[in-house]
């Protein structure tokens, strides 16, 4: 048992409501660049803060002719959009509640949010959504307004309220108080059904300033260069809402990107020329495939290889001396990092704009050796930790001493616990006030102040932390053998050509896995090694890709014991899929409905 606390940082008291910023950064600098837009041919244009605040005020006066009040809650359903950032702040303006819904949601999804959060309102992208509202309408009787952005709803919103005199807006803003609820935000739910978390304007204000004035390095660019982040994470998700309202408040340039595929990313990063990032694992894998399948295709793989050793190798030497415990880089390694920074690592850093420098990685774990490999190469990944209920992060490690494989210590004004059966525990102004309508579930995990999050960790002696598991997710072999199965996931899902992993084994003799693979990564293989392609069906029988994949099983296994080991594995020929129910809108695991729906492959696995 073990619990270490990070003061809080010496920061304003905490007034009035999110908006407040908007209108006041738009007083103090009119012309200071606040977004940036893409249009219809791809060009990335700027938007003042002016201009920023001129749209939400219209945006609030029609909200407010439309009906909407004081408390309301609208539902937004749409990708990572400008339009999600307007409506945001105009309904903070006027005093309303946001209640985000994934745009994969199905229909009873959704159906049980807009029910359970009682919305009155929802706005919608594009006529599949509003499809998919109005087959549950009839189910839902408070919802009375339906807005689709892709049919001119911002225009005819901000038509309805013209009329409206600016005072009007101001008395509704000026009415909200740190302690109004600001939005409620669904979990995932990979078990069970998914409850509202209430959070309210004080806990995204405590949340981005704490994180924005901690990690200043990050969020104020050097002299003369202007901070820009593009925001490509779900703004359904607390992860990116949080870098939302931490751009706006902390006077950031920011941007929208709604697809998460590198092929489409990158270009964006590129042109848009970000100084951050922020992301989860699954971004910093692909971007490092995709830079190791560039140099193969070049024929680079060799150097790049030598490249990869000698970045991890410099950024641990950097990590030991900043903890006391070595000289840093040798001459030698200096020289060599030096080389390939201009051949290798200057490259990476260009396919990201050529401005990046710091990025920060949440919702699930990272490699350590990844975390390295891109310190090294120059863009420094500030690993983090946190929970809807904690809205985001908790911890994260900090920018003068990383220690990567930890997602780092907790951060200004925060408590982190370790109980005695290894749960984290939390505390701090970021902690939710409860899940909406359901005091239950709400006194299972608020305790006196603290905030019980199922995860299991270790705390050490600096404070830094590491999450080994879920509480509900510890397998249990037939012969009593206990395990965490996301580290050893984790190291499986690290080879290129893996997308995911799912460990079973409960109640089971032994630990086996089922395995997807990635299949720009498995088209690449085939081709540098001049084979044509192949069939879904025909990979997953394919001895030399077998083969290869045993390697990355083999590998994975050295960091357990042989009890925990995966014995055999199957290669599917389709990977889990939101879609499908299978994985949640942040990418992680539901491992019950997988099992449900590959039984007879896990079942195949024991004969």
């Amino acid at each position: 048992m073990r619990e270490f606390t990070a003061p809080p940082l010496d920061a304003a008291p905490l007034v009035g409501g999110l908006a407040d910023a908007v209108f006041e950064h738009a007083e103090r600098d009119p012309d200071r660049v606040a977004l940036g837009r893409k249009d219809s041919a791809g060009h990335w244009h700027d938007m003042s803060s002016a201009q920023f605040r001129d749209e939400v005020l219209a945006l609030a006066r029609g909200l407010l002719a439309s009906g909407v009040r004081f408390g309301d809650r609208i539902a937004l359903m749409c990708r990572t959009r400008y339009e999600w950032t307007l409506f945001d702040f105009a309904i903070w303006t006027v005093g309303a509640q946001s209640v985000p819904v994934y745009p994969t949601a199905s229909a009873e999804q959704v159906f049980w949010t807009l029910y359970d959060a009682g919305v009155s309102a929802c706005v919608v992208e594009h006529e599949d959504h509003a499809m998919t509202v109005g087959s549950v309408i009839g189910r839902l009787p408070l919802l009375k307004r339906l807005w689709q952005l892709d049919a001119g709803a911002v225009a005819q919103l901000v038509a309805s309220g013209a009329h409206l005199d600016d005072e009007v807006v101001h008395r509704h803003r000026r009415a909200v108080t740190p302690d109004s609820t600001a939005t409620v935000i669904y979990t995932s739910g990979t078990t069970g059904r998914p409850r509202g978390c209430v959070i309210t304007h004080a806990n995204l204000m405590f949340e981005t300033d704490t994180v924005a004035g901690r990690w200043a390095s990050v969020f104020r660019a050097r002299p003369g260069d202007e901070p820009a982040t593009l925001l490509f994470l779900p703004l359904a998700h607390v992860f990116g809402r949080m870098v939302e309202v931490a751009a706006v408040r902390s006077r950031v340039k920011f941007g929208h990107q709604p697809v998460l595929r590198a092929n489409v990313l990158l270009p964006d990063m590129a042109a848009f020329r970000p100084t951050f990032f922020l992301g989860v694992p699954y971004i910093f894998e692909r971007i490092f495939d995709a830079a190791r399948r560039r140099a193969e295709t070049e024929g680079r793989a060799g150097p790049f290889d030598r490249a990869v050793e000698v970045a991890v190798r410099h950024a641990e030497a950097r990590e030991l001396r900043a903890f006391g415990l070595g000289p840093g880089p040798s001459a030698a390694l200096r020289v060599r990092h030096q080389f390939f920074d201009k051949a290798v690592y200057a490259k990476l850093r260009e396919s990201l704009g050529g401005r990046v420098r710091y990025a920060m990685s949440g919702g699930s774990g990272m490699d350590r050796r990844l975390g390295l490999f891109f310190e090294g190469a120059g863009v420094t990944v500030f690993e983090g930790y946190g929970l809807t209920e904690s809205t985001a992060a908790a911890t994260a490690n900090p920018p003068e001493r990383p220690r990567f494989g930890t997602v780092g210590r907790p951060i200004p004004g925060t408590t982190v616990h370790v109980a005695e059966d290894g749960e984290v525990w939390l505390r701090g102004g970021h902690v939710f006030s409860g899940y909406l309508g359901d005091p239950g579930a709400t006194g299972a995990v608020l305790r006196d102040g603290w905030l019980a999050t199922g995860d299991l960790g270790s705390l050490d002696e600096d404070g830094y932390l590491t999450i080994t598991g879920r509480k509900k997710e510890i397998l249990v072999t037939s012969s009593g053998k206990s395990l965490s199965p996301l580290a050893l996931e984790a190291r499986v899902r690290s080879h290129p050509l893996i997308s995911q992993c799912l460990v079973v084994g409960d109640d089971r003799p032994f630990v086996a896995a089922l395995i997807t693979l990635d299949q720009e990564a498995v088209a690449h293989w085939l081709s540098v090694r001049h084979r044509p392609p192949l069939l879904p069906a025909e990979l997953v029988r394919d001895a030399s890709l077998e083969a290869e994949i045993r390697r990355a099983v083999v590998a994975a296994n050295t960091l357990v014991s042989q009890a925990e080991s995966i014995r055999t594995f199957r290669i599917l020929a389709f990977p889990f899929s939101e879609e499908e129910g299978l994985l949640t809108p942040s990418l992680k695991l539901r491992r019950r409905a997988i099992e449900e729906v590959y039984a007879a492959e896990v079942d195949a696995l024991y004969p």
